[in-house]
């Protein structure tokens, strides 16, 4: 539970139609297991007590019998155990018959879940009764009951009963327990409405659907088991294979954060509410979690995602281009990633509206700190394209400058690097003037959220293509444009793999670059990787730490990801000002740093508490 984390499993059993001994023997094997693995919710299948094909046998006052005795068996053997269990059964109450789950926790039924699906044998609940009163035990009854957790309140969850993938509002899990038939292209089916609902109403869903020993009399029962958070697929079997337990781990704090970001109604009547006790304990990780948030893991997606941002970016830029009614678009190109992708963009604006790609004008400001590398691809890449190339040295200018105001030209220091920022900034503000456009910025999302750039330098533009887009999925968009271009792999293949720098720092004695930003201010993988975390869901310091060390433990050690995480910290809490004054770009992703939009938080916020945290990592 540590984090907001918690362990649930979906089970199934290898069903005996008819015979609730064995199959509360089955049941009681399948808790054990689930709880040693520390399990602390587990969902088991509608009416797994008697089976789910038992037809008119349901009536059978010994079949009822034997499915209340099996319940007693089960919250008996749960009595010493820290784990909350759902399991279905039919339950006969005043003349008529209900389909079931009982909730068990720690030796207790805490409530008593009705199925509202009508059919031929089961009644479909009306709230005209609040109670039922099972081994001489009044219970809570109703569909509407919320249960939960008196140590973690975010740790809440709902059951439904039958084909319903509906969530109620006010809780972050939803079991829902089934007894779905399996026919050709029905997983299919059901995934997609759990996936849809889930996502929807920003929730988890604990699907567990009986299977094996069912009777086949008509149809095959699917043992369909299913763990889902917000539209994501956790864990799952295949239908109709031997699986008897999925598990995973919920994120109950995301989804309750979520939730009222959203603004959720989660309030609910004392009358609806069952609390239940667990032990506040640890949680294993085992569930995926990627090493590159913002770029998918398979290869198709890679490129649809790809696609989709280019498409983006393109028409964003069209509407300024159009509106503005610009005879030109003017590009500071280094022959880096970032100015790279913003070219492509540009290239592709004017493609859609059948402009020249002429009206690019791409300015290469080589100076002190320019490699013949960078240098190279820039004018190769422009030469490529087909827009307007120029190359245009500022270091003529530069120098004047630092005689203006006094400085050594020797001295590397801040005002070293900031006046050859500024100088370019300005070079490309009067291009643009002189040719009636507009300056585009190349400045990506990681740099904005480590304010790393110059203010009123490359900070600075008219229009941002690439603000929303993390250094990441730059790097991902530009290798799918080489693939996808052939006469431009070459040269973009060589952007891809060329280290990140501003290059405002002298070559080295090799005439390399000496000045690799991710030796500055870290890599740009764990960047990301705090990014999404931190400003996508507001996740604490100490829980970002144990996600990386999880997800990236395998490449970063953890005290280079703690040295990182600080460091990111600090900067994306004291460079706010560079965010605040950020010019307009278009928001392609979920995180976004628009201060119009997206992100409002003050300039002059303490690190103080922030820094605490994380030195007691």
């Amino acid at each position: 539970m540590k984090d907001g984390f918690i362990k649930v499993g979906a089970g199934r059993i290898n069903t005996t139609v008819a015979d609730t001994v064995s199959n509360v023997a089955e049941i009681l094997s399948l808790i054990d297991i689930a709880e040693k693995d520390g399990v602390k919710l587990l969902a088991l299948p509608e009416l797994c007590l008697s089976g789910a094909s038992c037809g008119a046998l349901f009536y059978n006052d010994t079949l009822l019998k034997g499915s209340i005795d099996a319940l007693l068996k089960i919250k008996e053997a749960t009595a010493n155990k820290d784990i909350t269990v759902i399991v279905g059964l039919p339950l006969l109450y005043l003349g008529k018959l209900y389909n079931c789950a009982a909730v068990l926790n720690k030796g207790e039924i805490i409530g008593i879940v009705p199925g509202n699906e009508e059919s031929d044998i089961f009644t479909s609940f009306a709230d005209e009764i609040s109670s039922i009163t099972i081994l001489n035990e009044v219970l809570p009854f109703g569909d509407q009951l919320v249960f939960r957790c008196t140590a973690l309140q975010n740790f809440s969850f709902t059951v439904t009963v039958g084909k319903s993938y509906t969530q109620l509002e006010n809780a972050n899990i939803n079991v829902n327990i089934c007894a779905d038939i399996e026919i050709v292209e029905s997983a299919e089916m059901r995934k997609t409405l759990i996936k849809a609902d889930s996502y929807r109403n920003i929730c988890a869903t604990v699907y567990a659907s009986c299977g094996e020993g069912e009777s086949t009399t008509d149809f095959v029962y699917s043992g369909h088991l299913i763990i889902c958070e917000r539209g994501k697929i956790l864990k799952e079997n295949t239908p109709l294979d031997d699986t008897k337990l999925i598990v995973s781990e919920i994120d109950v704090s995301m989804l309750s954060s979520e939730r009222a970001k959203a603004g959720f109604d989660c309030s609910f009547g004392e009358e609806f509410c069952l609390f239940f006790n667990c032990a506040v304990t640890d949680t294993a990780l085992t569930r995926y979690i990627a090493k590159n948030p913002f770029v998918p893991k398979e290869k198709e997606k890679i490129n649809l995602r790809a696609q989709k941002v280019l498409d983006i970016q393109s028409s964003g830029l069209i509407k300024r281009i159009l509106h503005t009614n610009a005879k030109s678009v003017v590009i500071g190109i280094s022959g880096g990633l970032d100015s790279t992708l913003a070219l492509l963009v540009a290239a592709k604006a004017m493609d859609k509206i059948g402009r020249s790609r002429r009206d690019i004008i791409a300015i290469s400001m080589p100076c002190f700190g320019t490699t013949s590398r960078t240098k190279s691809n820039a004018e190769i890449l422009c030469r490529k394209l087909g827009v307007t190339f120029k190359e245009i040295s500022i270091a003529n200018s530069v120098k004047q400058h630092f005689k203006d105001i006094g400085h050594d030209i020797n001295d590397h220091d801040l005002t070293f690097e900031n006046a050859q920022a500024r100088e370019r900034t300005q070079l490309l503000m009067d291009m643009a003037g002189k040719t009636g456009g507009f300056v585009i910025g190349t400045g990506d999302l990681s740099e904005l959220a480590l304010g790393w750039a110059t203010y009123n330098g490359d900070h600075m533009s008219m229009y941002s293509v690439n603000c929303s887009v993390p250094k990441t999925l730059i790097r991902a968009i530009v290798r799918y444009c080489a693939e996808k271009e052939s006469k431009l792999s070459e040269v973009l293949l060589d952007i891809v793999d060329t280290p990140v720098s501003p290059e405002l720092l002298p070559a080295d004695e090799r005439g390399e670059i000496a000045q690799k930003t991710e030796d500055l201010v870290g890599p740009y993988e764990l960047h990301d990787f705090f990014i999404y975390y931190y400003c996508r869901f507001g996740f604490s310091i100490s829980k970002i730490y144990r996600l990386a060390v999880y997800a990236l433990g395998d490449i970063y050690d953890k005290d280079t990801i703690k040295k990182w995480l600080i460091n990111f910290a600090k900067r994306f809490i004291t460079q706010q000002f560079k965010r605040s004054c950020s010019p307009d770009g278009v928001k392609v992703g979920s995180v976004s740093f628009s201060p119009r939009q997206d992100i409002y938080m003050p300039s002059d916020a303490a690190f103080t508490l922030f820094k605490k945290e994380a030195e007691n990592l």
